[in-house]
Formats: structure tokens, C-alpha cells, sequence
């Protein structure tokens, strides 16, 4: 089956079998929030003794962990069929599930980028008090193996977090309020509907524009929602027709951002500068001093470009990082010269003027 012609739709299927009839390497995306086979048992109750709506539907429920492990292993190996080779995957679970999931996983080949812990601010209590609250999913982002030329947008996900590099604990609310979705009975339509800020930050971090993106656990289908409005394309697979005709009239609502929200940090390509060109230009000349901004440590600049520190010679680098007894240095903000005008002045300063004067140049 062409990917093409499944583009934008959700399609009521075995996600199994229909991903093996799919065309193969032709996604760029899977995010997967498979049946976590919770085990439930007995029926749970709050301290006022009404009823807690748990997970009890039937495809959650199997006869067996073996039986669980086959399942997994049969849709991952479908998954990794029409996933492309620098595609990834992203799979959910709890601690139920996901130990299992990670094994097999790796049994099948995948290489494991990280593991993410989604830190629930607002979990359902432990009405029992017998164990901790339960207040993280785990998620897997893997790849299909090690040389894998995979999407990671990582200037954009720093951006997300106010410029400060993204970690793998992530602090997202359960989906509640008008999000969540209901039936006909004012009921959660399902059991497991993910947060849209979930998806958010998986296909922001995992994905470009135009991507396809698949979900073969649809559900009511957080996924293409922000999929769409994210200008990627979706597919979703769908057992429950219930679940489809939520999913269907949710995405009908959702109005895809313009192409410039669209745009998303990316980390500036610069120009790169020898300290040479320092020198061939004359902004600096052999035989200045240049020093670091404590005045502590000093260096002589020699006619290749190189310079001489007290107890070390070679680039700004190498001296610096030796001033300082440390493993590398980044010299060109390390090193200060003296400006007739401006006084001690980094390096670094004259170095943009030099790519900016390339960059006029062409």
C-alpha cells in the first residue's frame, strides 16, 4: 500500500497487519503508545468509595507475559519495516510494560537514543497508600541502528526550554479540561489520551515540515492533531471505531500554524576564522601580548599565527587551556588584547569583524 494515499487518514485496521502491508522505509516518524498490559485485578476504589475508571479494556488485557512479548515483538517488527533507515520511534509505557518493550527493541535491532521520563505534575493519587504515586511514564526514542542519520532538532528543543539544553525529565500535566475527549455519557472517551503537549515535544525535537508521521495506536489521536497543526502529515491506525470518529472530528478542528511559525531554531552555521587572519590583516600584529581578562596569565603572538605562553606554545587554544591547567579552551574568548580606545577587548570581537567583512564580500 502506497504511503501516499495514506496521508492525513485514519484507517480502522490491525495496525500489525496493515503495517506489513504498507510500503516499506517510508515513514519518517512512529510514535507508538501500545497496550501496556496493566493487570489491574480487582476493581480500585477511592476513600469515599466510589469507583476509580482504570484501564480495563479488552485490548489491554492478554493471557499471558509470553503472549504480551510476542504481540510487541510482531508490531515492532512491522513498525521497523516501514520505518526509514534515519527515521525514529518513540514508545511509551509504564512500568508495567516498558522493560519489556526496551528488550525486545533491542533484540530487534533498534539503537537506543535515550529514555524519557514524563514527570506527571498532576498524577492520580495511591488511594491504598501502599506504594509510591505513580507519577512517570517512561519514554524509548530509538533508532533503527547506530549510524542512523536521524532528526534531532536540538536548537529548537533549547529554545523550547529557555536556551538551556533539554533534559530527559520532562515536566507535562495529564491531558484534563476541554482536551480531554468524551462520549456520549460525558465519560472519558479513552482511557490513555495523551497530553497534546506530549506530542508537542516529540515531533518538534524528531521531525522537519512534511514528514510523515505514524501512530499505530491512534486512539482519539493526539497525535495527528498536533501532527497537523504542526504542518506534518499523519497516519493513524485504529481498531476502535469509537476512538476513530473522536480522532476524525478533533483533527477536522485543528488549523495547521502558517509557514513562518513553522520555522525553528536552528544552530548558525559561522564562518570559520584562523587566528592567522588576525594577523594577515593586521589587526593584531607578531609580538603583541595578549592576556587573559585577569591580567594573570600572558602570551606572545608570533608571525604564523601561533603564540607563546610562559610554559607552552602553539594556538590560542592549546596555550590557554595549558594557563589554565585545563583539557581543552576555547582561545578566542579566552585571550584579550589592549584597544587604544576601548581598553582590554576579547579576541573574539575581531574575529567578527572578519566575518563580517566576508560576508559583504559575497
Amino acid at each position: 500500500m502506497k504511503t501516499q494515499e495514506m496521508l492525513n487518514t485514519v484507517i480502522n485496521a490491525d495496525s500489525i497487519k496493515l503495517m506489513n502491508e504498507m510500503e516499506a522505509n517510508s515513514v519518517d516518524l512512529i510514535f507508538a503508545d501500545p497496550p501496556y498490559n496493566m493487570q489491574l485485578g480487582d476493581m480500585l476504589m477511592r476513600p469515599d468509595n466510589s469507583i476509580v475508571k482504570g484501564v480495563n479494556e479488552e485490548w489491554d488485557s492478554f493471557e499471558s507475559l509470553a503472549a504480551y512479548d510476542e504481540y510487541t515483538k510482531q508490531w515492532l517488527t512491522a513498525a521497523r519495516r516501514v520505518l526509514k533507515d534515519n527515521g525514529s520511534i518513540w514508545v511509551i509505557g509504564s512500568y508495567h510494560n516498558i522493560y519489556r518493550v526496551g528488550y525486545i527493541l533491542q533484540n530487534l535491532g533498534f539503537w537506543i537514543l535515550n529514555d524519557v521520563i514524563w514527570n506527571k505534575v498532576n498524577p492520580m493519587p495511591n488511594f491504598k497508600g501502599t506504594r509510591f504515586t505513580n507519577a512517570h511514564e517512561t519514554l524509548i526514542w530509538a533508532v533503527k541502528n547506530p549510524k542512523a542519520k536521524y532528526t534531532f532538532n536540538y536548537e529548537a528543543m533549547k529554545a523550547l526550554n529557555d536556551d538551556t539544553q533539554m533534559r530527559s525529565t520532562w515536566e507535562i500535566p495529564l491531558c484534563t479540561g476541554k482536551e480531554r475527549l468524551k462520549n456520549d455519557k460525558g465519560e472519558k472517551l479513552h482511557p490513555t489520551q495523551k497530553p497534546e503537549a506530549l506530542l508537542y515535544r516529540i515531533i518538534l525535537a524528531s521531525s522537519k515540515p512534511g514528514d510523515v508521521v505514524l501512530d499505530p495506536f491512534f486512539g482519539t489521536g493526539t497525535t495527528g492533531a498536533v501532527a497537523k497543526k504542526m504542518g506534518r502529515n499523519f497516519i493513524g491506525i485504529e481498531k476502535d471505531a469509537e476512538y476513530i470518529k473522536g480522532a476524525v472530528a478533533r483533527i477536522k478542528q485543528i488549523e495547521k500554524m502558517n509557514d513562518c511559525a513553522l520555522e525553528y531554531t536552528l544552530k548558525k552555521k559561522v564562518q570559520r576564522i584562523p587566528f592567522g587572519a588576525i594577523i594577515e590583516r593586521g589587526m593584531l600584529k607578531p609580538g603583541d601580548i595578549l592576556s587573559d581578562a585577569k591580567g594573570k596569565h600572558f602570551a606572545t603572538i608570533r608571525a604564523d599565527g601561533s603564540v607563546k605562553g610562559e610554559n607552552s606554545e602553539g594556538s590560542i587554544h592549546q596555550v590557554g587551556a595549558a594557563a589554565q591547567n585545563a583539557a581543552a579552551c576555547n582561545g578566542w574568548e579566552y585571550w584579550y588584547y589592549r584597544d587604544k580606545q576601548k581598553g582590554l577587548t576579547c579576541i573574539d570581537s575581531l574575529r567578527e569583524q572578519v566575518r563580517l567583512e566576508i560576508g559583504e564580500a559575497h
